[in-house]
């Protein structure tokens, strides 16, 4: 398990992958608005966790484990935006700056618990399953899929 900071930094390695195809400690710090030294000491962190590939001066790498983590903190992150923005109805730019702060404070049972209340108020699909944000799939997609 890794801190909520290094989530943060893997989070933003991802977007970067996602964004450029490649993922620079330069380009880490300025979007973090960071020092490189900080990005390094939080690269082999990860790297120990087994979440990157890096070696000195090289190209960061997440690994299937770091990628899923990232895709992981990034659902949270959209579960908690969207119950500010779409339920509380805070201005979008207000919505991101408090989800930031919020899901950096709350455990994955909340997290779960939030995303069932989002899913049912938008009514954006039922989550009366047994949603875990941990799983890509609730198990009772999960369970429909194995059945056919």
């Amino acid at each position: 398990m890794i801190s909520k900071a290094l989530e943060e930094y893997l989070k933003t390695m991802y977007i970067l992958q996602k964004q450029n195809g490649k993922i620079r400690v330069t380009d880490v710090a300025n979007k973090m608005n960071c020092t490189k030294p900080s990005v390094s000491k939080a690269i082999c962190n990860l790297k120990d966790n087994g979440m990157l590939e890096y070696e000195s001066y090289g190209e960061i790498k997440l690994t299937k484990q770091g990628e899923n983590l990232a895709k992981k903190i990034l659902e949270a992150y959209d579960i908690v935006f969207l119950f500010l923005k779409d339920v509380l109805n805070l201005e979008a730019e207000k919505a991101q700056i408090e989800a930031e702060k919020i899901k950096l404070a709350i455990t994955d049972d909340t997290i779960n618990k939030l995303a069932k209340y989002v899913h049912k108020v938008l009514d954006l699909n039922n989550l009366d399953c047994n949603y875990d944000i941990n799983n890509e799939k609730c198990r009772s997609c999960i369970r429909r899929t194995e059945r056919k």
